[in-house]
């Protein structure tokens, strides 16, 4: 409702309403800050673990921050925002997301206490962006420079992504597989490195054990033979890839067949046996000794193939067709009449393995290299996912590292370093900018903190510690969240990708930034849904633009 000369005016329908002024600011800042605090205790190597239970009761167990966001049901606007700056850091980097959203958080807790004292939000934004900045290029004069030759390097980067997302430490085997992976996918484009992680495929199955974990030169398909007279090894394969099916093509236009004897029926058997041996006979003609179909093989078909002892495969992701045609060299075949032996690919073997009860198909020696899998085991489901998310972290921090060859100490050390250099900027500043840049600094602050409290050390002794050693000078001096001390990262190998921090203050400081911008909040009418529906996102909001307790519906509460 708006005011015009006093006269009141309607902008909204019946059953909508409006937030404005501080009340809207102050709702939305407590959504966000709710998800930073969901997130909190699962930072660091000594982060804590969550159990969630979706609607058909899987379990997921893990401290992953961007797995616990997308399982959570988060309901309110401001705090979905959060979350997406949270997804935008592990697409762009696969890791920071749980920094993302405890800076996010802080930021705005500082705000909140700047616009209580008197000042206007758009001041508060101004400065934020200056600390970004500012925070940017102090950074950059702390990186150093790694390329993809310093494997030692890079081995501690994976086990810096990965240490606290499994139980213990992680296996040396597996640290390794991440560099070897990486470096399969890696070429060099206009004097750059490119990283192209579209080429690691990971397979995952539960039974055996996380040393059981195998490294593969080639790709993995989780599917066995159509047919069991089919040889489950074939060596030199000559590999089509088809999108097409092998079975008898369907009329153009509905047909109605009257068959009246037995004969008629034997003789109708007979034509639809011809027409299938000819579209199998088009792949056999072609060369080919193993097959890999996108859709299906008719029963017939396959006892054809089998007499021919070629191999096949039906129902094959259209992703996993496109990373064997680029590995072996094929085409993809969209019609059988376009086979050629000219479009088939080649690998020095595919054979069928059993694994776990199921059976899996590996392809190798594959006629480009470039395509590197990895067969995940664990104890159970939960294990495989664990170790899983935990790879797919390394991955991307690798990835990172050799495209952008630099690097910055971990265990809060860059963030302890930029308190105390945005302290200084701070100083220098006159109007109110100063004191956003000041809260800024002391946002970056609560990631130490927040390592320190969840490896069960007294955060403010181990945060004056830190403090104490950059001031000295000692500017890669941080928490090892084993023992408590304060000690050179660099020594110790825990060492990060310089885009995983400014990735992650740059994310926040946009979405904090966005948040105070609002002022005004217009909620819709709520939808009329049946019975028993969920409810809406934007409709009453109980608990979301209110009280919180509703916020993230699902889940049992974390805060």
């Amino acid at each position: 409702m708006a005011g015009l000369g006093g006269q009141p005016i309607v902008i909204l329908k019946d059953g909508g309403r409006q937030e404005s002024g501080k009340e809207a600011m102050s709702r939305n800042i407590m959504a966000a800050r709710a998800v930073a605090k969901a997130l909190r205790s699962t930072l660091g190597p000594k982060g804590m673990d969550k159990l969630m239970v979706d609607s058909i009761g899987n379990i997921t167990i893990t401290n992953d921050g961007v797995t616990i966001l997308r399982e959570m049901e988060v309901e309110h606007p401001a705090a979905k925002m959060v979350v997406e700056a949270a997804k935008a850091q592990n697409d762009e980097v696969g890791d920071g997301t749980t920094t993302v959203s405890i800076l996010t958080g802080e930021l705005l807790k500082g705000a909140e206490e700047l616009i209580g004292d008197g000042v206007h939000p758009t001041m508060i934004v101004s400065g934020y962006r200056m600390a970004a900045e500012k925070a940017m290029e102090i950074l950059k004069t702390m990186a150093s420079k790694v390329s993809e030759k310093d494997r030692d390097l890079l081995e501690k980067i994976s086990a810096t992504a990965m240490t606290g997302k499994m139980a213990g430490k992680p296996d040396p085997k597996l640290i390794k597989y991440v560099v070897d992976m990486v470096l399969a996918v890696t070429d060099e484009s206009d004097g750059k490195n490119v990283v192209d992680l579209d080429g690691v495929i990971v397979e995952k199955k539960s039974g055996e054990s996380v040393d059981d974990t195998e490294l593969i030169k080639g790709i993995i398909i989780d599917k066995s033979r159509v047919h069991s007279n089919m040889p489950k090894k074939v060596e030199n394969a000559k590999i089509a890839i088809l999108t097409a099916s092998i079975e008898s093509k369907d009329t153009e236009t509905k047909a109605e067949i009257n068959i009246t004897s037995s004969d008629q029926f034997k003789m109708f058997a007979t034509q639809e046996k011809e027409r299938i041996k000819k579209v199998a006979e088009k792949v056999i003609s072609s060369g080919a000794n193993v097959i890999f179909c996108q859709k299906g093989i008719d029963e017939l078909a396959q006892s054809y193939l089998a007499k021919e002892g070629i191999m096949a495969f039906r129902r094959i992701r259209k992703s996993d067709l496109k990373k064997l045609a680029k590995a072996t060299g094929g085409n993809l075949i969209t019609s059988l009449d376009e086979l050629t032996p000219q479009d088939l690919g080649q690998a020095a073997l595919v054979e069928e393995k059993k694994i776990s009860g199921g059976k899996m198909t590996f392809v190798t020696g594959t006629k480009n290299e470039g395509m590197v899998s990895l067969l995940i085991r664990g104890g159970t489901p939960q294990i495989v996912d664990s170790l899983e998310r935990a790879l797919d972290d390394a991955l991307h921090a690798v990835a990172a590292a050799i495209e952008d060859e630099t690097l910055v100490a971990g265990g809060g050390s860059p963030e302890v370093e930029l308190y105390l250099r945005l302290k200084e900027y701070a100083s220098s500043l006159k109007g109110r900018e100063q004191l956003a840049v000041d809260k800024f600094a002391e946002a970056l602050e609560e990631i130490p903190k927040a390592l320190a409290e969840n490896a069960g050390f007294d955060s403010l002794d181990k945060l004056t510690e830190m403090r104490s050693k950059h001031e000295a000078g000692m500017k890669n001096y941080g928490l090892n969240a084993y023992t408590g001390e304060v000690v050179d990262m660099w020594e110790m190998g825990v060492v990060e990708p310089l885009r995983v921090k400014t990735q992650a203050i740059r994310s926040a400081a946009d979405t904090a930034n966005m948040i105070l911008r609002i002022d005004n909040v217009l909620v819709a009418k709520r939808s009329e849904k049946p019975p028993g529906a969920n409810a809406p996102m934007m409709g009453g909001m109980p608990g979301g633009m209110g009280g919180m307790p509703g916020m993230m519906g699902g889940m049992p509460p974390m805060m």
